[in-house]
C-alpha cells in the first residue's frame, strides 16, 4: 500500500501518479468507463450502448428501466460475481428468459503514461463477457480496433489490478441492496468492516496474516531441515569411521576362490538332492489312485440312485392315476349308497307300519275270540241282539278309524314332505341371500378400488390404501421431528416398477401383503411407526413392518439366485428403486428363487414333472397360480392391483365390473323375493295342513272313545255269536292278509338292507384302497425326496471329485514340468560349478553357511579395497559428505536469521499498520462531519479498533433537546440516505478508485436534503476531475446546474408502462 496526494489509500501495491506527471487534461487517463451495452441481460433484449463522460455521470428513469441493471451489468462483465451484485446466486440468472444467452461489452479508457499494453491494445480496452443459460460464461478482450487479443481471466485480473478497479469494494460500486443493508444494520461491527473494506485495510489485515501464518510453516520447515540435519551428520561420522578404519586384506583374498567353489559345488549337491524329491513326489502321486476310485464310487452311487428315483416316480404315477380312478369310482359308489340308503329307509317304514297293522288285527282276532267263548256260554239263542249291533257299531267304528288313522298318515307324509320342500326352499333362500351378500361386499370392493384409483391420478400412494397419504405425512412429521433414528421405508410397493406389465398379476400373487408392507432400521423405529398406524388404521387392519438394519448395498446373488435358459426370475422382472427395499424382499420373501412361467401347463412339466431348476423353490404363472414341486395353488386375484400401469384401462374395467355386479344383484335380489313368496305360501300350505292333521287326530281320539265306550257296555250283554264268529272271520281273514303283506314287506326290506350292506362294504373297502394308496403316494413321495436330495447329494459330490481328479492331473503335470525345469537347471548349475572347478569339490557345510561366509569376506576385502585399492574413492566421498554437512549447516542458520528478521520486519509493518489505521479513521472522521456539518446537523465517528465496532452518531437539525441519536434507522429516509452519501463522501475523500458508482443515493430525500447532496457529490466532482462518477437516480435532474464535466443519460420508460399510457391516451 501506498499514498498518492492527500494521503489517499490504492491498491495491488502500485502507485499513481499525481496530476504533476500527467498532461494537461483534466479527465483521467486509465480505468475510466467509456461505454457500456448490453443484450438479453436480466428483463432486457437491448439497452444501450451508453456513452460515459469522464467525469460526472447521471443515469435517470424510472423503475424497471434498467438503471440498476447497467451498474449490475458492470460488475459482472468485469469479472464479478454473481453475489458481489446483490441481484442473483448464479450469473445464469442474469439472462433474459426465454433466451440461451446474454452479452456485456464494457469499454475502458486506457491513455497515457500509465497505459496497460498501449502498444497491444490501443486508447481502450474492450471487454466483451457472455453468459450462458446453463451457468458457463466467456470473455473476449480486444484492442480499440476491435482486434482480439485474448480470453484469459488472468489477463482479465491484470488489467483490473493495474487500473485499480476493486468490483468487490462498495466505495467503487454500492448498490441498492448493500447501501439498504448498511443503512438498517445495527451491528457496529459489520460498520466496521465496512469502513476496512473501503480502505483496504481489511486486505492488508489478511496479508499479515498469511504472512504470519507462512512464517510458522517456515519455523516448521526450518525443525524439519534440522531433524535431517542429524542425519547427515551420522552419515558424515560413518565415513569418517570408513576412512579412518583401512588395513590390509591379502589373507582374506586369497580364501575367497577357496569359498566360491566350495559354494558352486553345494548348490549343485542341493538341486541333485532337491531334483531327487521331485521325483519321489511325482512318482508317488501317480500310483495314488484314490480320487479315480473315489470318482467311480460316486458316479455308481448316483447312477443306483437315479434308477431308484426313475423306479418311485414311476409307482408315484401309477398309483396317482389308480387313486385318481378310485376316487371318481368312489364319488360313483357314494351316490349310489345314498340312494340304497333312502331306499332302504322308505321301506323299513313301509315295514313297520305293516307290522303295527297285523299286531293290531291279532290283537283284534284275539279281543273277538274271546267275546264268542263268553256268548257261547250264554243263554240268550234268540235272534239278533243288542251286542251283535254293538259289535257290527264297533266294526263300523274300527273300520271309519282305519280310514282316519289312513288319512292321519297321508296328512303326516304331506306334512313331512311340505317340510322338506319348506327346508329346501329356505336353504336356496339362504344361498341366494348369502351369494347377494358377497355379491355386495364385492361391488362394495370394486367401488372402494374404482376411488381409489380415481385418487391414484393425482397420489400413486392412494392405490396402497386411502390411509397411505395421511399415514406418509404422519412419518415425515415425526422424522422432521428427529423421533425415527433413519426413516421408515415404504410401501414397498411404491418402489418396485415392472419391466413387462403383463406379469403385474404374477408380481402381486407372490408379494401379496408385501406390497403395503413397510421397513424399519430398529426396534425403536418400528413402536413408533406402530404408534403412528394405530392413528389412521383400525387393529388388524394395518400393514405389516419388517424390522432389518438399513444398508445401501445390495446383497450379493452369486450362486444363490434362480437361474434358467427360457425363464426369468422374479428380480428379472421387476425394478426395485430402493436398496433396502431390494435386500427385504429377499429376507422376507426369496424372490431370488422365485421363476416367472407364463403358461400354467408349462410350469407344470418345469417344477412337477422334472427336477425343478437350480436354486429354484418355487414359481408363478402370468395369472397369478403359484406352483411348487408337489403342489399346486390357483390364485383367487386375476387383476392386479398396485402394479396396474394403464389408469384408465383398470377404471373402465371396474366401471364394466360394476355393471356386472349390480345386474347380477339385482337378479339375486329378485330371485330372493320370489322363492320368499314361495316359502310364504308353502308356509301358509303347511299350517293348513297342519290344522287338518290336528282336526283329523281329534276325529280319531273321537272314534276310538266311541269304540272303547261300545267295547265297556257290550261286556254287559251276551254277544251273538254267529255275528263274532262272522266278525271274527273277517277279522282273521283281515289279519291273514296283513300277515301276509307283513312277510312281503319284510322280504323287501331285507333285500334293501343286503343291497345297502353291499354298498357300504364296497364303499368301505374303496376308501380303505385309497387311503393306502395315500399313504404308499406320501410314502413314496418321501422316498423321493430322499432320493432327490441324495442323487443331488452326488452330483455334487461328483463334481467336487471331478474337479479333485483334475486338480491331482493338473499337480502332477506341474511337478513333471517343475521337475523339468529343475533338471535343466541342474545341468546350468553343474556347467558353471565345473566351469569355476574342474574337480568336483566334497563339501560337508551348508550353501547358506558358505554363502554367509562369502558375503561376509566380499564386504570385507570391499572394505579393504576402499582404503588400499580405492582409497581415493573413500577419501572423496569423506570429503562430499563432509562438505554436504557444513552447507546444510549453513543454510538452517541463513533460514533462522530470516525468520528472526522477518518477525522484526512483521513487527514494524504492523505498527505502520496500526498508525495507517488511527490516520485515516481521524481523517474520515473529520470528512464526516464536515459534510454534515453542510446540513445544518452534527455527526460524529467512534472507532473502536480493539473491539472493531464503529459508532456514527447523527443529530439532526431541531432535535438538540432529544440528545445524539446512536441508530441511524431512527431517522427518516432522507436523513438516513443522506448520512449515507456523507459516509461515503468521507470514503471517497480517502480512497482511490478510477470511478465511482452510487446506485439511487437520494430516492428517500426531500428536495431540500437532496439539493445539498447534489451540491456535495458535484463539488467533490470538481475536486477530483481525474476521477468518474455515475449516479443512478429515478428523480429529475432538472435543477441540475449546467455544465461541461455533467452528462445526463435518460433511459426509456419500460414496456409495461408504455402501454399503460397508450391505454390512457387511447381512453381519453
Amino acid at each position: 500500500m501506498s499514498k498518492s496526494r492527500g494521503g489517499v489509500m490504492v491498491s495491488g501495491g502500485k502507485r499513481r501518479r499525481v496530476s504533476d506527471e500527467r498532461d494537461s487534461s483534466n479527465t483521467g487517463d486509465i480505468g475510466l468507463i467509456e461505454s457500456i451495452a448490453l443484450k438479453n441481460f436480466m428483463c432486457h433484449r437491448l439497452l444501450g450502448p451508453f456513452q460515459f463522460g469522464p467525469n460526472v455521470n447521471f443515469i435517470v428513469g424510472n423503475n424497471g428501466s434498467g438503471k440498476s441493471a447497467i451498474l449490475t451489468a458492470l460488475i459482472v462483465g468485469l469479472g464479478g460475481k454473481a453475489t458481489d451484485t446483490n441481484r442473483g446466486t448464479s450469473v445464469k440468472d442474469f439472462v433474459k428468459t426465454g433466451e440461451t444467452s446474454a452479452e456485456i461489452t464494457v469499454k475502458l479508457r486506457n491513455r497515457g503514461l500509465d497505459a496497460f499494453k498501449r502498444d497491444v491494445y490501443g486508447d481502450s480496452i474492450s471487454i466483451e463477457r457472455r453468459i450462458f443459460s446453463d451457468g458457463s460464461r466467456t470473455c473476449k478482450l480486444k484492442s480499440k480496433t476491435g482486434q482480439l487479443i485474448s480470453n484469459k481471466k488472468e489477463e482479465l485480473t491484470s488489467i483490473l489490478d493495474h487500473f485499480n478497479i476493486q468490483l468487490d469494494n462498495p466505495v467503487s460500486i454500492l448498490n441498492q441492496e448493500m447501501s439498504k443493508q448498511f443503512l438498517h444494520s445495527k451491528s457496529e461491527s459489520d460498520k466496521y468492516q465496512f469502513f476496512m473494506k473501503a480502505t483496504l485495510l481489511y486486505q492488508m489485515k489478511r496479508d499479515f496474516v498469511h504472512i504470519k501464518q507462512t512464517k510458522t510453516l517456515t519455523r516448521q520447515q526450518v525443525e524439519r531441515q534440522e531433524e535431517a540435519l542429524k542425519d547427515l551428520k551420522l552419515d558424515f561420522l560413518q565415513k569418517k569411521e570408513r576412512f579412518e578404519s583401512l588395513y590390509s586384506f591379502s589373507d582374506m583374498k586369497e580364501l575367497l576362490p577357496s569359498l566360491q567353489r566350495n559354494m558352486a559345488w553345494s548348490l549343485v549337491r542341493d538341486k541333485e538332492q532337491f531334483v531327487q524329491r521331485l521325483k519321489e513326489d511325482v512318482e508317488k502321486e501317480e500310483s495314488n489312485q484314490k480320487h479315480q476310485e473315489n470318482l467311480k464310487l460316486c458316479q455308481t452311487k448316483l447312477t443306483a440312485a437315479e434308477q431308484k428315483l426313475r423306479g418311485v416316480r414311476s409307482r408315484i404315477e401309477s398309483v396317482t392315476q389308480e387313486q385318481e380312478a378310485l376316487s371318481e369310482g368312489h364319488l360313483r359308489l357314494k351316490e349310489q349308497l345314498k340312494v340304497v340308503g333312502k331306499e332302504h329307509n322308505e321301506q323299513e317304514i313301509v315295514y313297520f307300519r305293516a307290522l303295527n297293522k297285523f299286531k293290531e288285527s291279532e290283537r283284534e282276532q284275539n279281543y273277538l275270540q274271546e267275546k264268542i267263548n263268553k256268548a257261547r256260554t250264554s243263554e240268550s239263542k234268540d235272534g239278533e241282539t243288542e251286542y251283535s249291533k254293538q259289535q257290527k257299531r264297533i266294526v263300523s267304528l274300527r273300520k271309519h278309524r282305519e280310514e282316519l288313522e289312513e288319512t292321519h298318515s297321508q296328512l303326516n307324509e304331506e306334512i313331512k314332505n311340505e317340510h322338506q320342500v319348506l327346508f329346501t326352499g329356505r336353504e336356496e333362500r339362504d344361498k341366494l341371500r348369502l351369494e347377494e351378500r358377497n355379491i355386495q361386499v364385492l361391488l362394495e370392493s370394486k367401488v372402494r378400488r374404482r376411488n381409489q384409483v380415481l385418487a391414484s391420478r393425482s397420489n400413486k400412494l392412494k392405490r396402497f390404501g386411502d390411509q397411505v397419504p395421511d399415514l406418509m405425512i404422519s412419518i415425515d412429521e415425526a422424522n422432521a421431528a428427529g423421533r425415527f433414528k433413519k426413516k421408515p421405508i415404504g410401501p414397498l410397493g411404491a418402489f418396485i416398477s415392472l419391466k413387462d406389465p403383463l406379469l403385474a398379476a404374477a408380481v402381486e400373487a407372490c408379494l401379496r401383503s408385501f406390497m403395503k408392507a413397510f421397513c424399519c432400521d430398529n426396534h425403536r423405529d418400528e413402536a413408533l411407526l406402530q404408534e403412528i398406524m394405530r392413528r389412521h388404521y383400525t387393529k388388524g387392519n394395518r400393514p405389516q413392518i419388517n424390522v432389518s438394519q438399513f444398508s445401501e448395498k445390495l446383497y450379493n446373488l452369486h450362486g444363490r439366485k434362480a437361474l434358467h435358459t427360457d425363464f426369468p426370475s422374479l428380480l428379472d422382472v421387476i425394478t426395485v428403486t430402493s436398496p433396502v427395499v431390494f435386500n427385504c424382499l429377499i429376507d422376507m420373501r426369496g424372490v431370488e428363487s422365485i421363476l416367472i412361467i407364463k403358461e400354467n401347463e408349462v410350469a407344470r412339466q418345469v417344477m412337477q414333472q422334472s427336477r425343478p431348476p437350480k436354486n429354484c423353490r418355487e414359481a408363478f404363472t402370468a395369472e397369478g397360480d403359484q406352483v411348487f414341486p408337489n403342489r399346486y395353488y390357483t390364485s383367487d386375484c386375476n387383476r392386479a392391483k398396485y402394479l396396474g400401469g394403464d389408469l384408465e384401462t383398470e377404471i373402465s374395467v371396474l366401471d364394466c365390473d360394476l355393471e356386472n355386479l349390480q345386474a347380477q344383484l339385482s337378479h339375486l335380489q329378485l330371485q330372493v323375493c320370489c322363492v320368499s313368496t314361495d316359502i310364504q305360501k308353502m308356509e301358509n300350505g303347511l299350517n293348513r295342513t297342519v290344522l287338518n292333521l290336528k282336526r283329523n287326530l281329534a276325529s280319531v281320539n273321537q272314534v276310538k272313545a266311541s269304540i272303547s265306550e261300545l267295547e265297556a257296555a257290550g261286556e254287559e250283554h251276551i254277544e251273538d255269536i254267529c255275528s263274532l264268529e262272522e266278525v271274527a272271520e273277517e277279522s282273521r281273514q283281515k289279519m291273514e292278509a296283513e300277515r301276509q303283506a307283513m312277510i312281503e314287506e319284510k322280504e323287501e326290506l331285507e333285500k334293501h338292507g343286503e343291497n345297502v350292506e353291499n354298498e357300504e362294504s364296497r364303499d368301505s373297502s374303496v376308501r380303505e384302497r385309497i387311503d393306502r394308496l395315500c399313504e404308499e403316494v406320501e410314502t413314496m413321495k418321501e422316498e423321493q425326496l430322499k432320493l432327490e436330495a441324495e442323487c443331488s447329494k452326488h452330483e455334487q459330490s461328483l463334481q467336487v471329485l471331478e474337479k479333485e481328479l483334475k486338480s491331482h492331473v493338473e499337480t502332477i503335470r506341474q511337478m513333471k514340468s517343475d521337475l523339468a525345469h529343475t533338471e535343466e537347471a541342474l545341468q546350468e548349475c553343474v556347467s558353471k560349478a565345473t566351469e569355476i572347478s574342474p574337480q568336483r569339490q566334497v563339501v560337508s557345510a551348508s550353501s547358506t553357511s558358505l554363502d554367509t561366509e562369502i558375503t561376509r569376506m566380499q564386504r570385507k576385502i570391499k572394505v579393504y579395497e576402499s582404503i588400499h585399492g580405492e582409497q581415493q574413492q573413500v577419501v572423496r566421498e569423506y570429503a562430499d559428505a563432509l562438505s554436504l554437512f557444513r552447507q546444510k549447516s549453513k543454510q538452517v542458520r541463513d533460514l533462522r536469521r530470516f525468520i528472526d528478521r522477518l518477525q522484526h520486519i512483521i513487527s514494524d509493518r504492523q505498527s505502520r499498520y496500526k498508525v495507517l489505521r488511527r490516520s485515516l479513521s481521524f481523517r474520515c472522521k473529520l470528512y464526516f462531519n464536515n459534510f454534515m456539518i453542510k446540513m445544518n446537523c452534527c455527526g460524529s465517528m467512534i472507532f473502536d479498533h480493539s473491539n472493531e465496532t464503529l459508532s456514527i452518531s447523527v443529530m439532526p437539525p431541531g432535535r438538540e433537546d432529544e440528545g445524539v441519536v446512536s441508530d441511524m434507522r431512527s431517522l427518516s429516509g432522507g436523513e438516513r440516505s443522506f448520512s449515507t452519501v456523507c459516509f461515503m463522501l468521507s470514503l471517497w475523500e480517502i480512497t482511490e478508485s478510477p470511478f465511482r458508482c452510487l446506485d439511487e443515493f437520494d430516492v428517500y430525500m426531500d428536495m431540500h436534503n437532496r439539493r445539498i447532496s447534489l451540491d456535495l457529490l458535484l463539488e467533490l466532482s470538481e475536486r477530483q476531475t481525474l476521477r468518474q462518477f455515475i449516479f443512478v437516480t429515478p428523480l429529475t435532474t432538472s435543477n441540475l446546474p449546467k455544465s461541461r464535466l455533467i452528462k445526463i443519460h435518460k433511459l426509456q420508460d419500460p414496456e409495461r408502462i408504455c402501454s399503460e399510457a397508450q391505454e390512457e391516451e387511447e381512453d381519453v
